[in-house]
């Protein structure tokens, strides 16, 4: 009987397929998700401007400047041109978008006091103009007895408040504000806006599985104004389906009050999950109303019969094609059983099973946690599978699940490296596996959600079309540094076996919540007792953190992991790549390493640390980073230092190292190589695989 069915449910597959996806293509409209990027100037007919909001060169005034006729008294106001859809009212569960936004702004003033401050907001698009609004108290959002109560023009703002009114709290500070200019949670923003045009960042982001509205953003660390090195964030629960319309605006705004303060907004992106619909313009004559009914009917009808003949013929194509695939999958399948690859997948389960850590969940979990591994929820793609976020109610967190292809030889190696040495496990400075699936051809891996994504997108983010994140801090980096080396310590020292990553990047380095720095992706890692610590295996990696002793004799040590620990600290602290071919070809074509041992050799190695934290490091930390950088990258794997020595250094316990002004060529290459050892060395990575 089962057989039966089985074999009934096949043939009507396809013709389910089409009728759904027919219907799909009747009913549903034209859709795209919302998203822009304002990293490189501003462009007035994508902006709405109001008050005295103006656009100068590749910057937004949002209150007047020095060099206006009135600096007092000014308020102003700027908008994405048209509303976007918050919330679906007409989906069952009304479903409600994520989105983050990411801005970069300056606060000023040259005068003591100063007020009011700046705020970015959702707002009802039926929010009251500029022309109403007297008073600074409202950011220019509100105004007069609507100030502690907006139910009438509804709004949600993160504000930048630089005055105490009688409903702030007792000082500068950053606050969620809910129809109301008195904050429901604040924190203290130790800015430096008196005489000082210092850049500020912030990244705002709304979580709709959550229903969390969290805020990180640049400031000082003591109320003097102090180093603004430090990230704050904070977080608050609120459903805004509770708060607003379907549709808001969305921008910034700022005021001054009876004072003067410069509120400039230099970048600005913003992405949302929830999917828009294209709202097409209606081109009417003016004697349209004397057109016959029945004419609009035909055209209606015809119309609708192209869609439905367009559509049959496409589905039909799309059925042949899923129809193709299912029997390449089976094909695939069959290949995969006959080379053990299935058997290796459950006695990988049965690993797991022995394990006290890691657990196994469902696979319709994990699909609805993903949205079904929707496009939106990817968070990268690597070699053998993509890595989706999503949100557990088992766990009642995020999660980031790897989802691997068990077609792929490789990828289930990847995967079994995974499950028998990353379960095991456990430091702060590890990114930690929660738990495995595996149904039919996929493999998934659950791992703790890392919310400020990986280290490598804060680090020579040159691409035009992705938005720039928050600037990490020097004191930020610096933690970073020191907690990848903690993590390598535990890896080749601490642990039971000593454990070679093998692909040690800024891609592989994630950042948690507090951008604590935390290691992940042992696909590649391999096991090697302490007394050994070398093993020769097959070349891999990616190229620029490969070290020579291993591509060339195929042989990895602890001290080539230490080589690769020693590229990323130098990416850290200059900004820049580790092979970067179009600046190379352009500039020195050299690699970060060679650049700054040039550097290091002339007596200039400050000048290699990042142009945009000037002003921000202490020349002595910025010294040792850059120093131990090519201490771990010298060419001779024996004269690299262990994690202790690199932790002492960067600490202030231990001395700088001695290293030769000159970057040595690797003793164990034939004398007649030696002088090619860079182009050699070049060549070999060009091979391998990219970031």
């Amino acid at each position: 009987m089962a057989s039966s069915h089985s074999h009934i449910g096949l043939h009507t597959q396809p013709s389910f397929f089409f009728f759904i996806l027919l219907l799909q293509t009747i009913i549903i409209p034209l859709v795209n998700p919302i998203s822009f990027n304002f990293n490189n100037g501003f462009k007035n007919g994508d902006l709405k401007l109001d008050g005295e909001a103006q656009v100068t060169r590749s910057e937004i005034q949002v209150t007047a400047n020095s060099r206006d006729r009135i600096y007092k008294n000014s308020v102003g106001r700027v908008t994405w041109h048209r509303p976007v859809r918050l919330w679906d009212a007409t989906s069952p569960s009304k479903t409600l978008t994520d989105f983050s936004t990411t801005f970069t702004f300056v606060v000023y003033s040259d005068q003591f006091p100063f007020a009011d401050g700046l705020a970015f907001f959702l707002a009802d698009p039926d929010l009251p103009p500029l022309t109403n609004i007297t008073q600074g108290g409202g950011l220019g959002i509100i105004d007069g007895d609507q100030v502690l109560n907006s139910t009438t023009h509804p709004f949600v703002a993160v504000e930048f408040d630089t005055w105490h009114n009688s409903w702030d709290p007792d000082w500068v500070h950053v606050g969620i504000n809910i129809n109301s200019m008195q904050s429901v949670q604040t924190k203290p923003w130790f800015s430096h806006i008196y005489k000082e045009t210092k850049t500020q960042n912030c990244s705002v982001k709304y979580d709709s599985s959550t229903l969390e509205l969290t805020v990180a953003f640049t400031a000082g660390n003591n109320r003097t104004g102090g180093d603004s090195s430090e990230i704050n964030s904070f977080s608050y629960k609120v459903d805004l389906r509770d708060y607003l319309p379907e549709k808001v605006i969305l921008g910034f705004s700022a005021a001054t009050g009876g004072l003067f303060e410069v509120h400039t907004l230099q970048s600005w992106s913003f992405n949302s999950t929830l999917e828009e619909e294209e709202e097409k313009e209606k081109e009417e004559d003016s004697d349209s109303d004397s057109k016959p009914q029945n004419r609009r009917k035909i055209l209606f009808y015809v119309g609708l019969g192209s869609v439905i003949g367009l559509s049959f013929t496409c589905l039909s194509i799309i059925c042949v094609l899923l129809w193709r695939r299912s029997i390449k999958a089976g094909k695939e399948s069959s290949k995969a059983i006959s080379k053990g690859l299935v058997y290796d997948i459950h006695k990988i389960d049965e690993e797991f099973n022995k394990g006290t850590g890691p657990k196994s969940f469902c696979y319709n979990a994990l699909k609805a946690a993903t949205r079904n591994f929707l496009e939106s929820r990817k968070l990268g793609q690597g070699g053998f599978g993509a890595v989706y976020k999503g949100y557990l109610k088992e766990l009642s967190c995020h999660v980031a699940i790897k989802r691997i292809s068990s077609n792929s030889a490789q990828g289930v190696r990847e995967y079994s490296t995974e499950v028998k040495i990353i379960s095991q496990l456990r430091h702060r400075n590890l990114v930690q596996l929660l738990g495995w699936c595996h149904k039919k051809n996929d493999l998934l891996l659950v791992y703790e959600y890392m919310p400020n994504g990986s280290l490598d997108s804060y680090l020579c983010n040159d691409n035009d079309n992705k938005p720039k994140p928050i600037k990490l801090t020097w004191q930020v980096r610096y933690n970073i540094a020191l907690g990848l080396a903690s993590a390598l310590l535990y890896l080749h020292e601490e642990w039971s076996e000593c454990v070679l990553h093998r692909d040690i990047k800024p891609s592989n380095v994630l950042l948690d919540s507090n951008f604590n720095a935390k290691l992940g992706d042992f696909g590649l890692a391999r096991l090697v007792s302490h007394e050994r610590g070398c093993r020769t295996t097959l070349i891999a990696g990616t190229r620029g953190y490969i070290a020579p002793e291993y591509a060339f004799t195929g042989k990895i040590y602890k001290e080539s992991d230490i080589y690769s620990f020693g590229v990323v600290l130098l990416e850290v602290a200059t900004g820049r790549r580790a092979v970067d071919d179009v600046q190379e070809k352009e500039a020195t074509g050299i690699s970060v390493a060679e650049w700054v041992w040039e550097l290091y050799g002339k007596g200039k190695v400050g000048e290699a640390g990042d142009s945009s934290l000037v002003g921000e490091y202490k020349e002595e930390e910025m010294e040792r980073m850059l120093v131990v950088g090519l201490w771990c990258t010298h060419p001779e794997y024996k004269m690299r230092p262990n994690l202790r020595e690199v932790i002492k250094v960067l600490k202030f316990e231990a001395d700088l190292p001695e290293i030769p002004l000159v970057m040595p060529v690797p003793v164990y290459l034939p004398p007649a190589f030696k002088a090619m050892f860079s182009s050699v060395e070049a060549s070999f990575w060009a091979k391998c695989s990219g970031p």
